[in-house]
């Protein structure tokens, strides 16, 4: 889950693209957290894969700037429409027709990444071979699950970091 001390006083999550230019805010508790390693999210990382934080669409808002659009096929099939900053070229989000609610952002944009624990991995047969995943502490998935139920409900069991200003 994520630590509250990320939040900022009025109890909102946030986060920017790489030059600043574009800024978001959270208000709400985001909905799952996994590591996808399709070859979608490895090309839009420029990594071994991304981290996709679903958060409702009417709980997210825009701070600053306006993104880009375009359009794209994902490799399950379905039609994806993927925000970016114009200028650092930084994927914000992600959202595809079948939910229309639900924004996919891009993890690594929000404030406090290191507190940030995915409950799962996702398209492993396109991982890189040399990615070890812990198939005891992670749910994972040859490809895109038919339903993503068992990874909302694991992220909502997870445990909190502890938070030592409230021990007695």
């Amino acid at each position: 889950m994520m630590d509250k001390a990320k939040r900022n006083s009025s109890g909102v999550y946030g986060g920017e693209c790489q030059c600043g230019r574009i800024a978001y805010e959270i208000n709400g508790e985001p909905i799952v957290l996994y590591a996808c390693h399709c070859t979608d999210c490895q090309r839009q990382s420029a990594s071994a894969f991304g981290l996709s934080l679903w958060v409702h669409r009417d709980q997210f808002s825009l701070t600053k700037g306006e993104p880009c659009f375009w359009q794209t096929l994902a490799e399950s099939g379905n039609s994806k429409l993927c925000a970016f900053c114009g200028v650092c070229g930084s994927r914000v989000y992600h959202a595809e027709d079948h939910q229309s609610g639900i924004l996919s952002l891009k993890a690594g944009l929000l404030g406090g990444i290191r507190d940030l624990r995915p409950v799962a991995h996702l398209w492993l047969r396109s991982a890189q071979p040399w990615i070890n995943i812990d198939g005891h502490q992670f749910l994972t998935f040859e490809k895109e699950p038919d339903d993503y139920d068992p990874l909302i409900k694991r992220w909502q069991q997870k445990e909190r970091p502890l938070d030592l200003k409230n021990l007695d």
